[in-house]
């Protein structure tokens, strides 16, 4: 913050009966996260059989930095037979080696994978912020943790399977197909990865072609860490990549986590084949608020439910559902805490709100406020200053809002609330499950009985209560309906990865 107290800004807030100026008491200096440590190559190649090798047909792709539109470097674009060398290098790695070795080996491997993350958590947070636009505060104090705990719970259970599944004998799938989004993309990159090796199993995966770079920054880590040739294979390139994946014939399971219209696709791929699969698909989250929740601390979990990474979260609160008596106040005090939010340059340590992970999903996020305004809607976007260049959005919420608005039904993926009210708990109920999705979803409440009805009652396969994005190792997590089919994490996450006989 500046020494200097700016008396001459004026901030009138949204609400007369607010008393808060964010803007007339401290202004923050910029606060930059050094990227000197981070070496980016100009160019990145598929990661095949422990070397990294270049693409069959020459093609690259670039990478672009969504927070200034700069190039940041170029990836190799994997065709049909990329894929099927990644796929009989995992073959060949699951049938030799890597299936001879013990539990506990197996579990040295992962172990030292996590300790080498922890070493190397400033780089990859840097990487993961200038790729995705996430601001660095949460890739440095929640992603990449996150990513570091993920391979050090799995490797504790390689060499413990029998103690997993009680009256079982677990046996590796094979070949494992992974495709991952680019919204986490480390984090989920470790989700599949880590119980998948965890179970004797090897591994052809593909990070989203948007964010990359540290896919390809793990794939130098693995190669560091000694892992056998083979075991992990990391490929990149668009959605045609990842149909080969999916449709190969050497690929014993198929794990996504993307849209749910990607999802519907690949469901109708794996139809009538022997692959296993797990879908991680979209969500429509509710934060149902009643009138006895502690106000303050729910406004708190709905700013972190909606803007934490930029609404490119699939369990997202991007539905509120508030009780009539305390709407107007909650609605008050969210727009005055949305005045406090930082929207800026990722790399910035004061930054709340990055940049939106590419044009294609910023001219998308676009047209849905277009929508809410053309079907009614009433907006209400912060005043803050965005940077001129890059794709930046403003914290938005849309009230007046119907159950069959769009923007109360469709995903947005993008820093966007709706806001309705509700009177009895059946009310609330009810409006947070008629939507197609089934994710996540929040209730605020002082009363515990309150809490496991409401709950129990929700179609969602994560339930927050009085708190939101609160994530660890050992939960489950999945959705119904059209979130998905399966769970990961926790010891569901290892039965996914496993033959029970």
């Amino acid at each position: 913050m500046s020494e200097s107290i700016t008396e001459e800004k004026t901030y009138k807030p949204t609400s007369p009966n607010s008393k808060l100026d964010f803007q007339s008491v401290w202004e923050y200096d910029s606060a930059p996260e050094s990227s000197a440590n981070l070496e980016i190559k100009d160019q990145y190649q598929l990661f095949i059989n422990g070397k990294f090798v270049k693409p069959e047909k020459g093609r690259y792709f670039k990478s672009i930095n969504p927070a200034t539109e700069e190039e940041i470097t170029e990836f190799a674009e994997a065709t049909q037979k990329d894929v099927d060398k990644a796929v009989k290098a995992a073959r060949k790695a699951f049938e030799g080696e890597w299936s001879k070795i013990s539990g506990k080996t197996r579990g040295k491997y992962i172990y030292r994978i996590a300790r080498m993350l922890q070493e190397r958590a400033r780089e990859f947070a840097i990487a993961e912020s200038m790729d995705g636009g996430k601001p660095i505060r949460e890739s440095r104090d929640v992603d990449i943790p996150l990513v570091a705990a993920h391979f050090f719970y799995y490797a504790g259970w390689a060499d413990k399977l029998d103690y997993a599944f009680p009256g079982k004998k677990p046996e590796p799938l094979g070949v494992c197909g992974q495709i991952i989004p680019w919204n986490f993309p480390l984090l989920m990159l470790a989700w599949k990865i880590a119980p998948a090796l965890a179970c004797g199993n090897t591994v052809v995966l593909k990070p989203a072609e948007t964010t990359s770079l540290t896919a390809m920054l793990f794939a130098e880590l693995v190669k560091d860490a000694g892992l056998p040739d083979g075991v992990v294979n990391i490929i990149t390139g668009a959605g045609q990549t990842g149909a080969a994946i999916v449709n190969h014939s050497g690929i014993d399971k198929i794990a996504f986590t993307g849209s749910t219209t990607v999802g519907k696709i690949i469901q109708k791929s794996l139809a009538g084949t022997h692959k296993k699969y797990t879908l991680e698909l979209g969500g429509k989250g509710a934060l149902i608020v009643f009138e006895d929740a502690a106000i303050d601390q729910a406004v708190e979990g709905i700013i972190n439910a909606i803007f934490f990474n930029q609404g490119h979260v699939c369990c997202a609160g991007s539905r509120l559902l508030v009780q009539e008596g305390i709407a107007d106040k909650v609605i008050m005090k969210l727009r005055d805490r949305m005045e406090s939010l930082i929207v800026g340059d990722p790399l910035d340590k004061n930054t709340d709100i990055g940049a939106i992970n590419s044009k294609q999903q910023f001219e998308t996020v676009n047209q849905y406020l277009e929508i809410g305004v053309n079907e009614g809607a009433d907006v209400y976007q912060s005043k803050c200053e965005i940077p001129d260049s890059g794709y930046f959005i403003r914290p938005t919420l849309f009230t007046n809002v119907s159950q069959s608005n769009r923007v109360v039904q469709e995903e947005i993926f993008g820093p966007v609330l709706t806001i309705q009210t509700f009177r009895t708990a059946d009310e609330a109920i009810e409006k947070a499950n008629n939507t197609p999705f089934g994710l996540a979803g929040g209730v605020w409440t002082d009363k515990g009985s309150k809490i496991f009805r409401v709950g129990k009652e929700l179609r969602s396969g994560v339930i927050w209560a009085n708190t939101y994005n609160k994530f660890d190792p050992t939960s489950p997590f999945g959705g119904y309906k059209e979130s998905g089919v399966g769970r990961e994490g926790g010891l569901h996450g290892l039965a996914a990865y496993v033959n029970l006989k």
